[in-house]
């Protein structure tokens, strides 16, 4: 990460790789993180939980945004639309942009500035990374650049001076985070990705497949349990 360290950051959780090692990483230089996800009726909660474990382990807040009604109104993504089956492959198969949620991302940075004003953070931060962008155009350079301009207009006069929407991860690959991962302590382990939501990671959806991969092509041993390594055991 470039730049100025932020005072106090509200870091959108997911749970997942990607925002734990943002929160690891601003933590890391100093900064004050609050943790903030959110329920939008996605098709699972897993997530939730494993995003209350790291704000645990890093001593900081955590809070969960109820948005379940708006995500009733967000079919036709397989994250939030039950007539719609979670695709198994990688993300650079066409059948993940199923994937989508509508406007996820403006949302949740919408709402991540809307606590940042009233609690006078100076930082919002997700993790969109490199490996997003072919399939999520809300985690592209220009959206942030532009999403950042509309935040700093929207509440002229009530921000702090030198407010940021941080993606420290944004020109990275998953493998990169990963690496990044290790040199900060993320537990890793601690982390879920898995789309399904079952006692383990299938190892199948767009997201065990990336999250297998960055471990892979990092040279790190996985911690995750993925479903498909015990089918192929007992083969």
């Amino acid at each position: 990460m470039t730049g100025p360290v932020p005072r106090h950051a509200v870091v959108i959780a997911s749970g997942g790789l990607d925002s734990s090692a943002v929160a690891y990483l601003l933590a890391s230089r100093g900064a004050r993180v609050s943790l903030l996800s959110f329920d939008y009726g996605q098709r699972h909660r897993k997530e939730l939980a494993y995003a209350a474990l790291v704000a645990d382990q890093l001593g900081a807040s955590h809070e969960v945004v109820d948005l379940t009604t708006l995500g009733r109104l967000l079919t036709g993504s397989a994250l939030t639309d039950p007539a719609v089956a979670v695709p198994d492959g990688h993300y650079s198969d066409a059948g993940m942009k199923v994937t989508v949620v509508p406007n996820r991302n403006a949302i949740m940075l919408s709402a991540a500035a809307g606590v940042a004003v009233a609690s006078g953070a100076d930082a919002v931060a997700f993790g969109a990374h490199a490996g997003d962008h072919a399939v999520y155009p809300d985690c592209r350079p220009e959206f942030v650049e532009q999403f950042t301009r509309a935040v700093r207009v929207g509440n002229e006069g009530f921000l702090a001076e030198e407010f940021e929407i941080l993606a420290p991860f944004l020109t990275a690959t998953k493998a990169d985070i990963v690496t990044a991962g290790v040199e900060l302590g993320v537990p890793f382990e601690r982390t879920w990705s898995c789309y399904k939501g079952g006692d383990v990671h299938c190892g199948m959806c767009g997201t065990c497949w990336e999250r297998r991969e960055a471990f892979r092509l990092a040279g790190v041993a996985d911690p995750t349990s993925y479903a498909t390594a015990a089918l192929e055991e007992r083969r």
